[in-house]
This record gives structure tokens, C-alpha cells and sequence, in this order.
């Protein structure tokens, strides 16, 4: 294998896409730094573990000599990203992308080499633009091509309102490839039609066009929807060691494996070792998860918190303990048991329908075990019942 082969191989691993890879190989073959663009829009002041998907492919990047621009959204922030909306967002004000960003700054190089890492705001250039700038910038793609993008053909056929703001971010977005030239972008593979317009504005201004590389999507800890902050699914890893710890814990042993293929600093041979172990039964799936969420604390962290982290849970969760004020039920064995019943009997929740939205959620778990059945009477006995993070209940189910 030739080092242009190794280095193909190594910035592939884990991407859902390469856009082209004739291209990418060609840019890589000049031996010269590329200048790799990725943007994030301030939506809220915390990274999450979906974000560092993408994150540490800049890294990787930026391992093989190459320049990774941190592009910080602030102007495109004030639009609201309608990407996967099925209605307009919202957009923030100026004063709140500002501060969220500031956090986004500080967070970033807990993964990234700040020594070889460019961070921008697209503010720099947008906002200097005029509105005959703006005009000109609008010449150069159509309506039609527009329209292509699924969440604005859905809303239109479904005669959804579409705002003439939302039509110009794909446009915003694509400007800054141009305004930083950009040789490669990347992002989530939701956002690959905005990558794919600052492809062909690139060409358009008579540039050469980025390649794309696009990375999957980490599912959030419900494991249904994606990682996000407005879908409050999310793992921040500015999060207290704690927090980052419990959550991991709480998400399926399915979707555990899709966490250390996508997170773990692990090579896919190892991972595969520790999912032949669990499978065979010499290695219990709550310790490959432990070893999981140990090393995502000790990385956003360190060591020594990951340790507290894990000591901490295994007290409250594994070793039987329940909080001191954790509050007492008592109820018969039947519907009585079932867990809807006694979570709302008990004060846990407001409503039965509450109690049955959380548990399809996957927030309950009796004895450590995640609880997903809302049906099924529980028989008599003591148990230890966690709903959320921060909501204990012990209950005993007589005779």
C-alpha cells in the first residue's frame, strides 16, 4: 500500500461518503496542506457526542499534516439551520449565538490541536455583504435545484410555510466554501445537500470544487432519533463526569456497539473482540458499556473523574444503594404493579400517559435493567426504580 493509499484509507474509515474519491486523491497527491472546512452553528453553548463524530475526523486530518478550519456559524446561527424541520426555526438572537459560541471555542480543543486548527466566524464575511451582494449571490443557484432538498419539497407539497430566509441558508452556507476556499468539507449526512451547493458555488466563482465527506449520525440516547440539543437526546461533553457516565449507561446494549464504532478511539479489530466476548458470554454487556462510557469521561475529563464516575454509579445503580431521600411505595401485585400505575401513584409522574411517554423513551429502569414494558405487572418483591436521572423510587410489591 502507497502512503496515498494509507492516507485514502485512514480519512475514509467511518464516513458514510466520499464525494469523489478520484478528486480527494487527486488534492492529496500535491503534497500540500488541504484546507478542510467544517461549520457549526451555536444552536446551544454545549457540544455534544454527535458533534465529535465529525470532530474527530478533523483530527484524523489534521494528523496527516492537513489544515482544519472550526468554522463557528454565528451569522448563519441568526437564520435557524432548516435542515430535517418540517417547519421555520426559530433563529437566535445575536447576543446568544455570541456567548454560545464562546463555549463552542473552548470546547473544541478537547479533541482538536489548537496549534493546527483555524477557527472563524462566517460573520466575517456575510455580514459585510450587501443586498446587491446578496442578489448576485442568489444568480447562481435556481429554485428548482432549491426544491430538491427533501425538507422543503415535503413542506411544500404538504402546503407548509416556507420562509424566503430558510431558502437562502443552504446559499449562506455554501458562500462560506467559497470565502475560505475550502478544499474538502465535512459534516453529518443530513447536511449533505448544504454541502453540495458549496460545491457548486466553488464552481460558480470559478474555483475548484471541494470534496465532500460525509459522517453518519450518532443516534441520541433513545436511540430513535439523532443526537441533538433540541430533541434533549443528547451527551454534552461538557457535562459533569457524572451526568456523561449515567447517560451512556442508560442507552441499549444495541446501540452501544453503534457508540464504540463511532466514538471509540478503539480499532474496529478490538471492538470486534469485545463484541465476540459479550456475545459468548464471557463478558457481560453492563462492563463492555462501563469500559465505554469510562474512557468517553476520562477523554472530555480525565482519568481520575472517570474513576469517580464509575464509583458513583456503581454505588447508587449496581451496588443496590438509593439515595437517602429517595421516597417509599407500597402496592398490591397487579395492575396495581404495572408500571404506569404505581409511577403516577407514587407522585413520580403527573399522569399515567406521562409515565408510558418515558418508559417508550427508554428513562426507566427497575434493578439496572432498562424497563421498556408498560404492561406487564411486576411480582411481589422489593425493588430499586429509577425514572430520568434524578427521580428514585423504592417499591415493594406485595402478595
Amino acid at each position: 500500500m502507497t502512503s496515498l493509499d494509507r492516507h485514502i484509507e485512514y480519512i475514509k474509515r467511518g464516513c458514510a461518503e466520499v464525494i469523489d474519491e478520484a478528486e480527494l486523491r487527486k488534492k492529496l497527491a500535491r503534497n500540500t496542506p488541504l484546507r478542510v472546512k467544517v461549520g457549526f452553528d451555536p444552536t446551544a453553548p454545549d457540544l455534544h457526542l454527535g458533534h465529535t463524530v465529525v470532530m474527530h475526523k478533523m483530527r484524523h486530518f489534521q494528523e496527516l499534516g492537513h489544515t482544519i478550519i472550526f468554522l463557528i456559524g454565528d451569522f448563519t446561527g441568526l437564520i435557524g439551520d432548516p435542515t430535517g424541520r418540517s417547519e421555520t426555526r426559530p433563529p437566535l438572537s445575536r447576543e446568544q449565538v455570541l456567548a454560545n459560541a464562546e463555549t463552542y471555542k473552548r470546547q473544541v480543543f478537547k479533541i482538536l490541536d489548537p496549534e493546527k486548527t483555524l477557527v472563524d466566524f462566517n460573520s466575517r464575511w456575510l455580514d459585510a455583504m450587501s443586498f446587491a451582494d446578496v442578489i448576485r449571490l442568489a444568480s447562481r443557484y435556481t429554485v428548482a435545484r432549491i426544491m430538491e432538498r427533501d425538507d422543503f419539497s415535503k413542506r411544500f407539497q404538504e402546503k407548509l410555510p416556507i420562509s424566503i430566509h430558510e431558502l437562502l441558508y443552504p446559499l449562506c452556507q455554501g458562500y462560506d466554501s467559497v470565502a475560505l476556499q475550502a478544499d474538502v468539507e465535512m459534516g453529518g449526512t443530513d447536511q449533505k445537500f448544504n454541502l453540495l451547493v458549496g460545491r457548486a458555488l466553488q464552481v460558480q466563482y470559478g474555483m475548484e470544487a471541494q470534496c465532500i465527506l460525509t459522517m453518519p449520525l450518532l443516534e441520541g440516547c433513545d436511540g430513535v432519533r439523532k443526537m441533538s440539543k433540541s430533541y434533549g437526546n443528547y451527551i454534552g461533553i461538557d457535562e459533569p463526569p457524572a451526568e456523561i457516565f449515567g447517560k451512556l449507561m442508560s442507552i441499549s446494549d444495541t446501540l452501544m456497539w453503534r457508540y464504540y464504532e463511532l466514538l471509540s478511539a478503539k480499532t474496529l479489530d478490538e471492538i470486534a473482540v469485545i463484541k465476540a466476548d459479550v456475545e459468548q458470554g464471557r463478558l457481560h454487556p453492563k462492563t463492555a458499556k462501563e469500559e465505554l462510557a469510562f474512557e468517553m469521561v476520562g477523554r472530555y475529563h480525565d482519568e481520575r473523574c472517570a474513576h469517580e464516575a464509575r464509583q458513583g454509579f456503581n454505588a447508587v445503580f449496581a451496588g443496590g444503594a438509593t439515595p437517602d431521600d429517595a421516597r417509599a411505595h407500597v402496592c398490591p401485585s397487579g395492575e396495581a404493579s404495572t408500571p404506569p400505575v404505581f409511577l403516577e401513584a407514587a407522585g413520580l409522574v403527573k399522569s399515567r400517559g406521562e409515565a408510558r411517554r418515558l418508559i417508550r423513551e427508554g428513562a426507566l429502569s427497575i434493578d439496572s435493567v432498562r424497563c421498556e414494558d408498560a404492561q406487564t405487572p411486576l411480582t411481589p418483591g422489593e425493588y430499586m426504580v429509577k425514572l430520568g436521572k434524578k427521580r428514585f423510587l423504592r417499591l415493594t410489591v406485595t402478595a
